[in-house]
């Protein structure tokens, strides 16, 4: 049926790479300034880091030398719309919480060189532990007016091609957003205008007045922390200390399909390809799990749905900061094992229909009132649809772009396959002897 268990060569772990030089960038014209930028529950919860990396193969027009300097000029002129990502994060003293301080402190830039060419790398798709390399996310040298809240890194292959690797808080953007801003980035670099205006007013997710918390929220759990301080960085799930395998499980646009063919109650019936894969992977995850085999456990999976066409009136498409929440099916083990897909994809469907205008608020008011993260089983992150790739810069669209993983047993990732937008890889950590009982799972129910 076209599906693979991608069994590579050992990954390789030195690329090889020199940082020629780095500095701040600062926005190229005044900018209207404010004193701080409000961060919504959403974001405030996400003070980490996120790297994504995009490569590029040679252009004969575009050596990487000129490419860095176009994009060295076309982040100085980004940061004029985009003014909090030359801002720093700050905790509001009187307020308590998390915020932007707009004081113009500048973006990071980094030029480097690798001595490999981009195929000596190999398989892009494969989550190189190498990558990080390509990245850049702290330098002491940008950081005398504290961490830059974007860096961004070009590096350069002895074969022409080059690394666009860049380094934002979570705090600044959510993919959507993180998308918008690469349309503009890519058209700015061209001398083109901005492709979007941007949206920034992060209040228009602020928690209402009272806050109101109207739903019950299984997914999100409380933490403990000091009066006056905000939310701590803590995140979703805990990194374990186990030796975890790790593999990549790719589908290709036929599986999909045919997994959406299975779950559908009718002919008529839509069945969306991620609610399709979600629910063939949930039931991989949940059965292959170590500990308990009773069927009357109660397995939680949670995802991102995008929360702008949700909400009344609907926030703006240009909107920058994080408009996602987490969603939440859950199902036994006794259910996952015999049921039909059909029903698990309608879990999952449930899931993301159950996220209204109304339940939205509730979400941000209970963050509000308690503060805390997302609560499951195991979490589904998807990268699949996002469409970095398809970002046409004046030296062309990415071979492949992809974020900088780290291992994690209770979070699965979802990538575009690098041929066919249709297929979708699926990224799993676990345990020896839980990843032989998830590959055994994903075959059988593919073939059931």
């Amino acid at each position: 049926m076209g599906t693979q268990c991608r069994e590579t060569l050992p990954p390789l772990q030195d690329l090889k790479v020199t940082i020629q030089n780095s500095c701040l960038v600062f926005p190229n014209q005044e900018t209207a300034r404010r004193e701080s930028m409000f961060l919504s529950n959403i974001d405030r919860v996400l003070d980490f880091n996120v790297e994504t990396v995009h490569f590029f193969a040679s252009h004969a027009d575009f050596p990487p030398q000129t490419v860095a300097e176009k994009i060295k000029d076309a982040l100085g002129k980004i940061l004029v719309p985009y003014d909090f990502l030359a801002g720093r994060l700050k905790l509001n003293a009187k307020t308590g919480r998390l915020e932007i301080d707009c004081n113009g402190a500048g973006a990071g830039f980094v030029v480097a060189s690798s001595e490999c060419t981009l195929d000596e790398i190999g398989d892009l798709v494969y989550p190189n532990a190498a990558f990080a390399k390509l990245v850049v996310n702290s330098l002491d040298s940008l950081e005398k007016d504290g961490k830059p809240l974007c860096i961004i890194q070009v590096t350069s292959f002895k074969c022409g091609g080059f690394a666009m690797g860049i380094s934002t808080s979570h705090a600044t953007f959510d993919g959507i957003s993180f998308k918008t801003f690469l349309e503009n980035f890519a058209a700015l670099a061209g001398g083109k205008p901005l492709a979007v205006i941007p949206c920034n007013d992060r209040e228009l997710l602020a928690a209402r007045s009272p806050p109101r918390v109207t739903f019950p929220h299984p997914e999100l759990v409380k933490l403990q922390t000091h009066l006056g301080e905000d939310q701590p960085s803590v995140p979703v799930f805990d990194a374990t200390q186990e030796a975890l395998d790790f593999k990549i499980f790719r589908l290709s646009s036929s599986n999909v399909s045919d997994i959406k063919e299975k779950a559908k109650t009718n002919p008529s019936a839509r069945v969306s390809g991620f609610n399709a894969v979600t629910a063939h992977i949930w039931r991989c995850k949940a059965l292959s799990h170590s500990e308990t085999q009773d069927p009357d456990r109660l397995s939680t999976i949670l995802y991102a749905v995008n929360i702008r066409p949700r909400l009344i009136p609907p926030l703006p498409e240009s909107y920058t900061g994080n408009a996602v929440l987490t969603a939440y099916a859950n199902a036994t083990c006794k259910e996952l094992q015999e049921g039909p897909i059909s029903k698990l994809v309608e879990r999952v469907a449930e899931g993301s229909k159950r996220m209204t205008d109304e339940y939205a608020r509730s979400a941000i008011d209970w963050g509000e009132i308690h503060k805390g993260i997302p609560h499951g089983d195991f979490l589904v992150s998807s990268w699949w649809k996002l469409g970095f790739d398809e970002v046409g810069y004046p030296w062309g669209c990415p071979r492949y772009s992809c974020p900088v993983v780290y291992h994690r047993k209770d979070i699965l990732l979802l990538f575009p396959d690098i041929d066919d937008s249709n297929s979708v890889n699926v990224l799993v950590a676990l345990p020896s002897k839980e990843m032989e009982k998830f590959e055994s799972l994903f075959h059988k129910f593919l073939s059931d």
